[in-house]
C-alpha cells in the first residue's frame, strides 16, 4: 500500500503531537520536577515550588513568596543516606520572600530537607515528609541541546513507524535506519556525555550500577539494532520494528531520571 503525501504530512503531525505529549508526561512524572505545596495559614492560603535538582556551583536556594510578614519559619535537611544529625536554619526574609541555602554537594549528593512555616503559634510543615533535591554538575548547552534534540527526534521516527506499518507504507526500512543513527547519537554517544557533565561517570547502568535512564537506553537500543538487520535482510519484515517502538514508547512511560546516580553517604561519602 502507497501512502500519500498528504496521508504521510498528516501521519507526521500526528507522531510530533503524540510524542509532545510523552516528553510532557515525561518532565510532569519524572522525580526531578518541582514539588508544588499549597498550605494554609490563619486563612492565607500559600503556594510554592520547592526544588528536586539544582545544577549550578553554589548553594541551593530555596525561595518561598510569603506576603504576610508576621509569617516566618524554618528548613531542616541533612545529606540523604547519610548518618548525619538534622540541621535546622531559619529562613531569612527578603521583602515578600523567605530564602534559605542548602549547602553544595558533589554531583549525584542528594539532600533531604523540610521547610516548615509558623504564625501565632501555628506551624505548618509544607509537605507531609522531606523531599529530596539531587545535586548535578553543569551540562554546556552544546551538548545537552543536541542530546535533547536527537533523543526527541527517536522517538519521533519511532512513533511514526508505528503508523507506517499499521498502514502497510514502505518506508519502515528507511525509517528504522535514520531511528537507529540518531537514537546511537543521541542515546549512546551524547547521553553518556551528558551523564559525565551532570554526575561525573559516563555510564551508571548495568553492570556498574542501577540508573534506570541507562538501562532502558540500552535495552532499546538493542531491539532497534535487531528490527534493522531483520529489515536490512528482508523489508518486509517489519514485526521487530514494530516491536523495538512499541518497547521504547513503553521505555518513555517510565518517568525519566527514576533511580538516578546517587552517592551513598552512608559509605563515607
Amino acid at each position: 500500500m502507497t501512502i500519500t503525501k498528504k496521508k504521510s504530512i498528516l501521519l507526521w503531525i500526528f507522531a510530533f503531537l503524540f510524542t509532545m505529549g510523552l516528553s510532557f508526561y515525561q518532565y510532569k512524572t519524572g522525580p526531578t520536577k518541582p514539588l508544588t505545596s499549597k498550605v494554609k495559614i490563619n486563612e492565607e492560603i500559600i503556594k510554592n515550588r520547592l526544588i528536586r535538582s539544582y545544577g549550578d556551583d553554589d548553594d541551593a536556594r530555596i525561595r518561598l513568596k510569603v506576603n504576610d510578614e508576621e509569617i516566618f519559619g524554618y528548613m531542616k535537611y541533612k545529606r540523604y543516606t547519610s548518618n548525619d544529625k538534622w540541621n535546622e536554619i531559619s529562613l531569612k526574609r527578603e521583602g515578600k520572600y523567605l530564602i534559605a541555602y542548602i549547602p553544595h554537594q558533589p554531583p549525584a549528593g542528594k539532600v533531604e530537607y523540610q521547610v516548615f512555616l509558623e504564625k501565632d503559634n501555628i506551624r505548618v510543615p509544607l509537605t507531609e515528609f522531606p523531599i529530596k533535591i539531587r545535586f548535578k554538575g553543569s551540562v554546556p548547552a552544546y551538548i545537552l541541546i543536541p542530546h535533547i534534540l536527537f533523543m526527541f527526534l527517536t522517538m519521533l521516527i519511532s512513533n511514526r513507524i508505528i503508523m507506517e506499518i499499521i498502514f502497510k507504507g514502505r518506508n519502515t526500512y528507511n525509517f528504522t535506519r535514520v531511528t537507529l543513527i540518531v537514537f546511537f547519537l543521541g542515546g549512546l554517544i551524547l547521553g553518556p556525555i551528558v551523564q559525565k557533565y551532570a554526575f561525573g561517570a559516563f555510564w551508571t547502568g548495568w553492570p556498574f550500577g542501577h540508573d534506570l535512564t541507562d538501562n532502558k537506553t540500552i535495552v532499546a537500543f538493542l531491539f532497534w539494532v535487531v528490527a534493522f538487520f531483520r529489515l536490512k535482510k528482508d523489508q518486509s519484515k517489519t514485526g521487530w520494528a514494530l516491536v523495538a517502538s512499541i518497547v521504547l514508547l513503553a521505555i518513555y512511560l517510565i518517568p525519566h531520571s527514576m533511580f538516578g546516580s546517587e552517592l551513598d553517604h552512608s559509605a563515607g561519602q
